[in-house]
């Protein structure tokens, strides 16, 4: 797989597996566009990057009306997008009865209404141009639900649903659209997850740091965007088997699920 003089947009690069994609695909000849909040962070991998060209648009998907009209008022001047991939997100570990509402809002803002807005912002010139792969980080919570995910675990069912329709509605454009489902990867995001305030818990989770290493999981996904894949799970264990168990075996993954008490 060769990437040269191809120009591949990340957000979520500041950290965990959007930083890993960006790792590799600038390694693969790509010109890679880098999005997250912290400048810093962004400025740092941008440096340590294989190749030049490399663009920094810092974006904060919590504010999804100014990540649009920022994006619409800035993509003339951005080299033609190959591939977007919508990774920026951030996840949840509280239960339902003890959750302030905003956490709920807090989640829909970043994992769905932000990456709508900069997929509208970007799909008219892949179109205009008859090609181009949109690619969105999903998870395997957005084909199963589980305890203390009720508000990531909706949020990325609709990131499912919304692909699923994009899928149907650009094929005629010959655009690519990917749906990304990970499960247990080794990263920062169980740090990050949410509470029931809507603040980050800051602690590790067991089934995390057990997962599958950063590095293959953004070389599946790589290859799942190089192979036009529709859909696709990456995962370790039992989170990679969870929606097969969920398909096949529903009411003994319900009782299974209903009896799990850590987070």
């Amino acid at each position: 797989m060769q990437y040269n003089n191809k120009t591949v947009w990340i957000t979520g690069a500041s950290s965990g597996i959007g930083k890993e994609l960006a790792i590799q695909f600038a390694a693969l000849g790509a010109k890679v566009i880098l999005s997250a909040r912290s400048v810093d962070k962004l400025n740092e991998l941008k440096q340590s990057l294989h190749g030049d060209g490399h663009i920094i648009v810092p974006l904060d998907l919590s504010s999804p009306e100014a990540v649009l009209a920022q994006v619409t008022d800035l993509i003339s001047t951005l080299p033609a997008i190959d591939i977007l991939i919508n990774n920026g997100g951030v996840s949840q570990r509280s239960l339902f009865l003890e959750n302030e509402f905003n956490v709920y809002r807090q989640l829909m803002e970043v994992n769905y209404f932000g990456l709508i807005a900069l997929t509208k912002a970007v799909a008219p010139s892949m179109v205009a141009r008859r090609s181009g792969s949109i690619v969105s980080i999903s998870s395997v919570a957005g084909k199963v639900g589980s305890k203390f995910r009720t508000g990531y675990s909706g949020s990325k069912y609709a990131v499912v649903g919304f692909m699923d329709c994009l899928r149907a509605e650009l094929a005629e454009h010959n655009i690519h659209c990917l749906t990304i489902c990970p499960g247990s990867i080794k990263t920062a995001i169980a740090h990050n997850s949410l509470n029931e305030q809507g603040i980050a818990q800051n602690k590790p989770e067991h089934s995390i740091e057990n997962g599958m290493d950063v590095s293959l999981a953004a070389k599946k996904m790589i290859l799942a965007i190089h192979n036009k894949k529709d859909e696709v799970i990456v995962g370790k264990g039992l989170s990679g088997w969870a929606p097969t168990i969920k398909r096949f075996f529903p009411r003994v993954f319900n009782r299974l699920t209903a009896k799990t008490n850590y987070r």
